[in-house]
C-alpha cells in the first residue's frame, strides 16, 4: 500500500484504548461458527486480519441471546462461550492488534426454525424472506433484551475484547425499532423519534454503565434504511447525536436494511448464482434463481458511496466516525481521514 500521508498509520484512540493505526476490519459475517460456537477456522481468520497489519479486527455477529439468530451457524453469547473467545481475542492480541466484537438481535428476521420459537419485533410484522410473521415485543421482553445486550458486553469484556459494537442498523432488532417502517408502535417506544430511540438508548447507557466510562462502546447505525416509510438521513443525524449523548465512544454510519435492502450496505452486481448454491431447501434454491432479481435490489457500485452522508453525521457529533462503505484504494484511505473520519473499516478489501 502506498500512501503518501502518514496520518493512517498514526496511533489514536477510541475511549480508552490506543490503536497502532487507523485501519480496522470490519464486521462481515464469518459463516465460521457452526453450532453457534467458536471454531478454529474463525480464530484463525481473524489472527490472519491481525497478522495482515489491521489495528482492530470485529468479530461479526454475536447475538446477545438464543433466540436472536437468523442462522446456525452465528454466535449467541453465553457464560461458556467465554474461555474459548479467549482464545480468540489471545490469537488476535498475539499478532499485535486490538479485537472488537459485534453484538446484536435479529429480530424479526431471526430464523423460526433455528430459534424454535416466534420472532420477536418492534411491532408485528411479515418477513417475507422467512415466510414469518414476528410478535411485537411487551415492555418484560424490552428489558429482558437490554439485560440481555449487557449480559452480552460483560462477557465480551471477560473474553478479552478490546472493544464492543453494538449493532443498531441493517435492520436489526435496535433498527427495527428506530426505523418507522418496522415501527408502528402506540406506546412509549413508538412515535416520535426519541420513543423509538428510547429502547437502543436504554441499551447503550447501560452497556455503559456495565463496562466503565472510558470502555470502548461503538455503534453501527444506518444512514437511511433505503426503504420507502423506512429511517432517513436527517433522522439518522439526530440519532447519531442521541447515541453520543447516552454515552457511545464513536459512531459508525452504514446504511441498508437486511431483509429488504440487504445489498444497499453492499453494492454492485447480484450473486445470485451464489445465493442459490448456498440454500438448503429446494423451494429457495428455485425462488431465488427465478425471482432473486425482483425480490433482492440491486445498487450500483461507487467508490465511497457513503462519504457524503457519513460526512453530515461526522459534522454533527463530537466522537470519533468510523467510515465503512466502498473503500477499495490506498487514496481512499488517505481522502477519508483528511475528510475528517477517525477510522476507517474495510471488510470486502481486506477478505
Amino acid at each position: 500500500m502506498n500512501i503518501s500521508g502518514e496520518k493512517i498509520f498514526q496511533p489514536a484512540s477510541i475511549g480508552n484504548l490506543t490503536l497502532k493505526n487507523r485501519i480496522f476490519k470490519a464486521g462481515c459475517f464469518e459463516g465460521m461458527s457452526q453450532g453457534g460456537k467458536v471454531t478454529d477456522a474463525l480464530i484463525d481468520h481473524h489472527r490472519q486480519m491481525a497478522a495482515g497489519g489491521v489495528a482492530m479486527s470485529t468479530v461479526a455477529y454475536c447475538s446477545v441471546s438464543f433466540d436472536g439468530r437468523a442462522y446456525e451457524h452465528e454466535l449467541w453469547m453465553r457464560e461458556a462461550l467465554v474461555p474459548d473467545l479467549k482464545r480468540l481475542t489471545d490469537a488476535i492480541h498475539r499478532e499485535g492488534a486490538a479485537a472488537s466484537i459485534q453484538i446484536g438481535h435479529c429480530g424479526y428476521f431471526a430464523s423460526k426454525s433455528v430459534i424454535g420459537a416466534k420472532p420477536l419485533g418492534a411491532s408485528p410484522k411479515f418477513n417475507l424472506f422467512r415466510l414469518s410473521r414476528c410478535r411485537q415485543m411487551t415492555f418484560e421482553d424490552i428489558e429482558t433484551k437490554i439485560n440481555d445486550f449487557v449480559n452480552a458486553a460483560i462477557y465480551s469484556k471477560e473474553a478479552g475484547f478490546d472493544a464492543i459494537e453494538i449493532h443498531a442498523g441493517h435492520g436489526y432488532l435496535l433498527n427495527q425499532f428506530i426505523s418507522p417502517y418496522t415501527n408502528k408502535r402506540k406506546d412509549k417506544y413508538g412515535g416520535s423519534l426519541q420513543n423509538r430511540m428510547r429502547f437502543p438508548t436504554e441499551v447503550i447507557k447501560r452497556v455503559r454503565k456495565a463496562l466503565g466510562p472510558g470502555f470502548p462502546v461503538l455503534v453501527k447505525m444506518n444512514l437511511f434504511d433505503g426503504i420507502r416509510k423506512g429511517l432517513q438521513l436527517d433522522e439518522s443525524i439526530e440519532a447519531a447525536k442521541i447515541f453520543e449523548a447516552c454515552g457511545a465512544s464513536a459512531i459508525i454510519p452504514s446504511s441498508g436494511f437486511t431483509s429488504k435492502t440487504p445489498f444497499m450496505m453492499l453494492r454492485g452486481n447480484l450473486p445470485i448464482r451464489e445465493m442459490v448454491s448456498n440454500q438448503q431447501k429446494l423451494i429457495r434454491k428455485l425462488g431465488l434463481l427465478l425471482f432473486g432479481k425482483i425480490i433482492v435490489q440491486k445498487f450500483r457500485y461507487t467508490n465511497l458511496f457513503h462519504i457524503e452522508a457519513a460526512g453530515k453525521v461526522r459534522e454533527a457529533v463530537d466522537i470519533p466516525v468510523i467510515y465503512i462503505g466502498g473503500v477499495r484504494f490506498a487514496e481512499d484511505l488517505e481522502q477519508l481521514i483528511n475528510n475528517g473520519f477517525d477510522f476507517v473499516q474495510l471488510g470486502r478489501s481486506l477478505i
